[in-house]
């Protein structure tokens, strides 16, 4: 595999005539310890990827496969989903405290402001859902 891909070994639990979806176990560092079962620390989040399926893809459900994204595309999705909220909350923020000396409405502007990019992020989600593809090969 590439260094400018991350990839997870996932098992195939359905596939449709346009997906395939792909089921990962995502897992922290100390999960694979021995002592996990008396640490709170450990962690494990099963999560549920579709793979968009082309005419040629031979999987069978239960089979293990490795589902990659690029690092760039990555990137890109942090910036959109962390960072561009981020700066929005904190631009509102401060701009209508100083315009109104409010907390309350400058908590509800942020809030809505937040709200209204998601929007635009759902509206545009058929866009997005071409650019961040992941890819699935077999092991």
């Amino acid at each position: 595999m590439s260094r400018n891909r991350v990839s997870h070994k996932g098992v195939v639990t359905s596939i449709t005539d346009k997906v395939i979806n792909v089921q990962i176990i995502s897992m922290s560092a100390c999960s694979e310890c021995h002592a996990k079962m008396m640490c709170t620390a450990s962690d494990m989040k099963v999560k549920n990827i579709e793979v968009k399926r082309h005419f040629y893809d031979d999987y069978s459900v239960g089979e293990e496969v490795n589902v990659s994204l690029t690092k760039s595309m990555g990137y890109k999705a942090v910036v959109l989903s962390y960072l561009i909220p981020l700066a929005i909350l904190l631009i509102l923020l401060l701009y209508l405290q100083d315009r109104f000396g409010n907390e309350l409405i400058a908590g509800l502007g942020c809030v809505a402001g937040v709200a209204v990019y998601y929007f635009i992020i759902w509206l545009f989600r058929g866009k997005l859902e071409n650019k961040f593809s992941f890819t699935i090969e077999k092991l």
